[in-house]
């Protein structure tokens, strides 16, 4: 029963992983984007992250992450006899099938591993594979996601390390040493993670010095390995070997470094939001595990895995910018450390709740928040008229996905814009209306086109959209995508909150219109 349960769940986080819902900018801006830029030259936007004078993103682990599936890719598209480029939409969705299966396979695989009872083990795996955060968060280009992947399988490691039945520990720690620079050089976070672990190690050892000089080699030339990738990506002169040469001694690029000290400033962390300390715990990893909360407070299960996501919370707690999504190693190690009800009326009333919570965040999240975006932008990459395209009260569009229409089109973030300046900047952009405008398709075959992409729960935008007289902008709806949520929209204080969702949600969707002015 429990194996079809669990082949279920696989299926329902397959699709997930194939639906257009867009959970944070940062899961395009600080990986895909940016290589696919490199492999494809798509045209990219890089993010502050990538261009400041000290950037703090390394490019160490999105080569092999993303990387590597790209280039397999186009080598077969190559291969089947294909012209030109790629579409970019056909990488973004190589993209997450890949995390489906690197969730499927590694994350769980990795549970298996870690947790020695069969009876605790099914438990686990099913807890894990029927979380919304499983669904949506772990199947999306997010670097939290990696980490999620790079910590089970760092305490798996760990665990075969001091394990006393292995023969040599040599091989296993070479691998560690690996795992852990990667880990660190993909967020700085990871060490916080693996610091109740890493205890473990120190009687293992002591006892063999081997395994530790192992260790240390093995990370030493990986740590020159990223910073020097990351050295050469960074300078603006020609790669050869001696400007590399000379750039790893006198400038190296040392991005963790640079994450660390930028993080460390609260003057630069406010421009991100500040929060209380207690964040994390009382309102993060509640949003995360629902009702595991319980759970995780009055019946944990001490385990190597419970101490990692403790000493995780606990060091990334102490930095007053805490976003849900950087606890997200944590839920699959919380979520196997847990004691269900002994109780059977009070296990059924939490299983219920479980299953209420994951379905109700699931589909929010995975199927309509910000669902309209990506659509959006293959449509935009359709309109061989389009010439600017302004997004108003959406998550900013990943340009990449343009598929070459970047070269005439330029894309607009104005989310936190108001009204009065949105149609001032449409004013100045809107084409002239023609006869044509108010045919069919025709508008298509002028050489400009501005378009306004926006939710239909902006209603501010009522009062113009109707405009048939011959003075101010007109709009012409083109498109919509009914699966869309803007919950960066809600205004409970000004409208109340029944008004407030029945605006987000009643009229739910992302729109088109192309705009065009009297002249």
């Amino acid at each position: 029963m429990w194996r079809r349960t669990y082949l279920l769940l696989v299926a329902v986080r397959l699709w997930f992983a194939l639906s257009p819902s867009y959970l944070h900018p940062d899961e395009n801006f600080q990986g895909p984007e940016i290589i696919a830029g490199e492999i494809f030259s798509y045209p990219v936007r890089r993010t502050w992250e990538f261009t400041s004078e000290h950037p703090i993103r390394s490019v160490f682990p999105l080569w092999p992450v993303y990387g590597l599936p790209m280039l397999l890719l186009r080598w077969l598209w190559i291969g089947n006899g294909q012209d030109g480029e790629i579409p970019p939409i056909a990488v973004f969705w190589t993209l997450r099938v890949l995390m489906f299966l690197t969730s499927f396979v590694l994350e769980d695989w990795a549970l298996h591993e870690l947790i020695p009872s069969p009876r605790n083990r099914r438990v686990a795996v099913l807890l894990v594979a029927s979380s919304y955060v499983t669904w949506t968060y772990q199947t999306h280009t997010f670097s939290n996601s990696v980490e999620t992947l790079v910590l089970a399988w760092s305490l798996v490691l760990i665990q075969r390390i001091v394990d006393v039945r292995q023969r040599s520990s040599i091989l296993s720690s070479v691998i560690l040493g690996m795992v852990c620079v990667f880990g660190v050089f993909n967020r700085i976070t990871f060490p916080a993670f693996l610091l109740i672990p890493g205890l473990r190690l120190l009687k293992h050892f002591f006892y063999r010095p081997f395994s530790l000089i192992a260790l240390v080699l093995a990370a030493s030339f990986t740590t020159l390995v990223a910073i020097s990738l990351d050295t050469a990506f960074y300078s603006p002169e020609p790669l050869t070997w001696g400007n590399l040469y000379n750039n790893l001694a006198n400038n190296p690029v040392i991005t963790p470094w640079n994450n660390f000290k930028y993080n460390s400033a609260v003057e630069n962390l406010a421009g991100h939001g500040l929060h209380p300390w207690y964040q994390h715990l009382v309102a993060n990893l509640p949003m995360l595990i629902g009702p595991a909360t319980l759970l995780f407070f009055y019946r944990p299960q001490l385990s190597l895995r419970l101490g990692s996501a403790l000493s995780g919370v606990a060091v990334l707690s102490i930095f007053p910018h805490q976003e849900a999504r950087f606890l997200l190693p944590a839920v699959p190690l919380v979520l196997s450390s847990l004691r269900l009800p002994n109780n059977l009326i009070a296990l059924r009333v939490w299983g219920v709740t479980w299953i209420i919570f994951n379905v109700f965040f699931g589909i929010l999240m995975g199927s309509y928040h910000q669902a309209g975006i990506i659509p959006g932008q293959v449509f935009m990459s359709g309109q061989p008229d389009a010439t600017n395209a302004v997004w108003w009260k959406t998550y900013t569009p990943p340009i990449w996905l343009l598929n070459g229409k970047n070269e005439v089109l330029t894309t607009r973030d104005v989310m936190g814009m108001k009204g009065e300046s949105l149609l001032e900047e449409l004013a100045t952009l809107a084409t002239c209306d023609t006869p044509a405008d108010r045919r069919n398709q025709e508008y298509l075959k002028e050489k400009n086109g501005t378009y306004l992409l926006a939710p239909a729960s902006a209603t501010w935008l009522d009062p113009y959209l109707e405009n048939k007289g011959l003075d101010g902008l007109r709009f012409r709806e083109v498109w919509r995508y009914r699966h869309h949520l803007n919950l960066d929209d809600l205004d409970f204080a000004e409208n109340g909150v029944w008004e407030t969702l029945t605006r987000v949600i009643g009229r739910r969707g992302l729109v088109a219109w192309r705009v065009t002015k009297s002249c």
